[in-house]
C-alpha cells in the first residue's frame, strides 16, 4: 500500500473519524488557611477547545469535564480569594474558594514544542460546575498525538497562567484515550514534587455526523461514441466543490466496456466526502471514455447536489451530459447522452472507533529479520549495529509503529519473534523464535521490553538465513483464526532487509490470512531492491495463490529509506513512516468486520464486574 498522492483510500479513512472528548477530574485536595483533612469539590463538565493542524483532517468533538476536586491546603501568604466553599463534612475555618481551569496543549511532531490549543472557562463558587463548550479535534489512528492537560486555580482576570496557582498536570496521547476500555482513560495528575495532585478521567466519543454513507447507482443512455473500432468504455468521476472554487475528487466508478448505455455498479460514498455536510453544495460528475494509455476521452459532465440526489429515482435525477466545447462549436448540439440515478439510500455505517470503543483489542506482534545479509552486528556497517548514540533502522521502525499500536492493547504485552538465525546451543536455524528466549512466554512488556529483547538476541543468536516470511505469518494467523468474533484484531509487523526466499509459501499464507482478523505491515530497511515485497502489497493487483484471490488486501509494504529525513531528524522519519504504514489499518479492520457481519459490542458500565465468559488475554494472543 503505497504513499498517497492526491486522493486515496487513506484520505477517505482520515475524513471520517470525529470524536467527542470528555474529561473528568476528581480527588484534588482544597485550599485552606489552616492544615485540614482533604475535602472534595464536586465539579462537572470542563469543556476545552482542541484543534490540530494537519491535512485531510477528520474531526473530534470534545468536552472536558471535572468530576470532583480536593486541593491541598495552602499557606496564609496566598493572595486572598473572594469566595468561600460550602463543603461537607463541615470545613475548617476560612476555606478558600477554588476557580479551576484546565488548559490543553498539543505537541508538534517536528519541533516537539507544546502549543496551547484552548482552556476551559473558569467556574467559581459551586460544587457542581457544568461547562457547555464543545470543540472539534482531529484524530488520526496512524499518528502519535501527544496531549498535555494542566490544571490551575485562577486568582485574577489575568490570562497569564504564571500568575495563577498550578494544581497539577497529566500527559497522554489521543490514542491512549481512544484505545482505553469504553474510550475512557484514568490517569493520576502530577507535576508537583512530593504531592498527590488528584486524578483525571478522559473519555472520547465519536461524532455522529460523519457516519452516514450514501449508496447510489447510475446508468447512462446514448453516450457519445468515442472508439473508432467499437463504441465507448465509459466511467464516471465525482467531485465535491470547495469554497474556494476548486473541486476535490471523491469517487471514480468502474469502467463498463464497449457500450453507449452503461449500467454502473452501486457506489458508496461517505456523505462527508460528498458534500462536507452542505446538502446544497455543487457535486460535479464527469463522464469519460477509458483508453488503455491513460489519455481518457472526455464525453461530458453534469452537476447536481446531495439534496437533489436524496430525492432518489425521479424526473429530477435525469441529467444531460454536456460537452461545453461541442456545444460551443455545434449550433444543433443538444447533449452527449444522459445519466439517470437508479437508486439512492443513506445509512449509518459502523466506524473504526465504534469497534475500539466496543472493546475490540488490537494485538501487535513483531517479527525481525536475523539473516546474515544484515551484516555482522558488531560492525558499524551492519543494519543491526547498536550505536550507543542513536537507534538503528530496525529499532526506529519498531518504535515508530509499536508506540502507536500499543495504545490499543490493554495489557501492553507483545509477542516478539525473530527469523533466519541459528539458535544456541545446537545451531539449529529457526524462522519463528522468541526474542526473549522464552518459548513458553514470548511476551515483552511494551516497546521498551521488545527493544531490550531484540538487543539481547543479537548477542546470543547467529545471523544466518534464508529470509522466510511464511512461518511468522502462519504463526500469527493461527491465533487470529481462533478469535473471529470481532473482539480482537491482529497486526503483524515484519522488518526485513532483503529479498524474500519463500515467495510461493508466503503468498499462500497471506491469501489464507486475508480471511482472518489480521493485517500485515512489512518495512524494508537498507538499500536492497524490494520488488518482491511490492508484489505482496495488493494495491494494484490483488495477491493470489494457486488460482485463489485474497479476500482482502491486508499487506502494506514500505521501504524505510523513503522516509529518512535528510536533516537527520529521526523523530520526523519515524512519524512519517508510522503515518504511511498504519493509515490503512482502520479500513482493513472495518472491511473484515463488514464481511463477517460483525457489529460493535455494547460494553457494560465500567463498574460492572466481568462475567465468567470473559477470557484471559493470554489465551487468545500469539505466543
Amino acid at each position: 500500500m503505497k504513499k498517497c498522492h492526491g486522493f486515496s483510500k487513506r484520505l477517505v479513512i482520515c475524513l471520517s473519524l470525529p470524536l467527542y472528548l470528555v474529561v473528568f477530574i476528581f480527588s484534588l485536595p482544597p485550599f485552606s488557611f489552616f492544615p485540614s483533612p482533604f475535602l472534595s469539590l464536586s465539579v462537572l463538565s470542563l469543556p476545552l477547545p482542541l484543534r490540530f493542524f494537519s491535512f485531510s483532517p477528520p474531526s473530534l468533538f470534545l468536552s472536558l469535564s471535572v468530576l470532583s476536586l480536593s486541593l491541598a491546603p495552602l499557606s496564609l501568604f496566598l493572595p486572598p480569594l473572594s469566595l468561600s466553599l460550602s463543603l461537607s463534612p463541615p470545613p475548617p475555618p476560612l476555606p478558600l474558594p477554588l476557580f479551576p481551569v484546565v488548559v490543553l496543549y498539543t505537541q508538534g511532531v517536528e519541533t516537539k514544542q507544546w502549543r496551547e490549543f484552548g482552556r476551559t472557562e473558569v467556574i467559581d463558587n459551586t460544587l457542581d460546575p457544568d461547562f457547555v463548550r464543545k470543540y472539534i479535534l482531529d484524530y488520526f489512528f496512524e499518528e502519535k498525538q501527544n496531549l498535555r492537560f494542566d490544571v490551575y486555580d485562577i486568582d485574577s482576570k489575568s490570562p497569564d497562567l504564571a500568575k495563577h496557582d498550578f494544581l497539577g498536570q497529566v500527559f497522554c496521547t489521543l490514542g491512549e484515550i481512544v484505545g482505553s476500555p469504553a474510550s475512557r482513560l484514568e490517569k493520576p495528575l502530577g507535576g508537583i514534587l512530593g504531592k498527590k495532585c488528584g486524578t483525571i478521567i478522559l473519555s472520547a466519543e465519536e461524532l455522529g455526523n460523519c457516519r452516514e454513507v450514501a449508496t447510489m447507482q447510475f446508468c447512462a443512455h446514448k453516450l457519445d461514441k468515442k472508439d473508432f473500432f467499437g463504441k465507448s468504455d465509459p466511467f464516471m468521476v465525482f467531485y465535491r466543490s470547495n469554497e474556494d472554487g476548486t473541486c476535490t475528487i471523491c469517487h471514480k466508478t468502474e469502467v463498463v466496456k464497449n457500450t453507449l448505455n452503461p449500467v454502473w455498479q452501486a457506489i458508496s460514498i461517505p456523505v462527508r466526502a460528498l458534500c462536507n455536510g452542505d446538502f446544497d453544495r455543487t457535486i460535479k460528475a464527469e463522464v469519460y471514455d477509458w483508453d488503455r494509455d491513460g489519455s481518457h476521452d472526455f464525453i461530458g459532465e453534469f452537476t447536481t447536489s446531495y439534496r437533489d440526489l436524496s430525492r432518489g429515482q425521479s424526473q429530477f435525477n435525469v441529467y444531460e451530459v454536456v460537452n461545453a466545447k461541442k456545444k460551443f462549436k455545434k449550433k444543433r448540439y443538444i447533449n452527449s447522452g444522459t445519466v439517470t440515478l437508479l437508486s439512492f439510500t443513506v445509512e449509518s455505517e459502523h466506524t473504526f472507533l465504534d469497534y475500539i470503543k466496543g472493546g475490540t483489542q488490537i494485538h501487535f506482534t513483531v517479527a525481525i529479520d536475523f539473516t546474515a545479509s544484515n551484516g555482522n552486528p558488531s560492525q558499524s556497517t551492519s543494519l543491526h549495529y547498536m550505536n550507543p548514540y542513536q537507534m538503528n533502522a530496525y529499532a526506529m521502525a519498531l518504535k515508530a509503529v509499536g508506540e502507536i499500536i500499543q495504545d490499543y492493547d490493554s495489557d501492553k504485552m507483545f509477542p516478539a519473534l525473530g527469523f533466519g538465525a541459528k539458535l544456541p546451543p545446537d545451531g539449529q536455524v529457526s524462522h519463528e523464535f522468541p526474542l526473549n528466549g522464552n518459548i513458553e512466554n514470548p511476551y515483552c512488556n511494551g516497546m521498551e521490553g521488545i527493544l531490550q529483547a531484540y538487543h539481547q538476541s543479537l548477542k546470543t543468536v547467529q545471523l544466518y538465513g534464508p529470509t522466510n516470511f511464511a512461518p511468522v505469518v502462519n504463526h500469527v494467523a493461527k491465533y487470529a483464526a481462533a478469535v473471529q468474533d470481532g473482539s480482537q484484531y491482529f497486526v503483524l509487523l515484519i522488518i526485513t532487509d532483503g529479498v524474500i526466499s519463500d515467495m510461493a509459501q508466503t503468498k499462500e499464507a497471506i491469501v489464507n490470512a486475508a480471511k482472518l482478523p489480521m493485517s500485515i505491515i512489512i518495512v524494508g530497511v537498507g538499500q536492497a531492491e524490494f520488488d518482491a515485497m511490492v508484489e505482496l502489497d495488493g494495491d494494484d493487483i490483488r495477491i493470489s495463490s494457486r488460482g485463489k484471490l485474497a479476500e482482502r488486501d491486508i499487506v502494506q509494504f514500505v521501504p524505510f529509506r523513503d522516509y529518512m529525513d535528510r536533516t537527520g531528524n529521526h523523530v520526523l522519519s519515524m512519524a512519517r513512516l508510522a503515518k504511511d504504514v498504519l493509515a490503512e489499518i482502520p479500513e482493513q479492520l472495518i472491511l473484515y468486520m463488514k464481511s463477517r457481519g460483525i457489529k460493535p459490542c455494547l460494553l457494560p458500565p465500567l463498574n460492572e464486574e466481568p462475567g465468567p465468559e470473559d477470557q484471559d488475554h493470554a489465551q487468545t494472543t500469539p505466543v
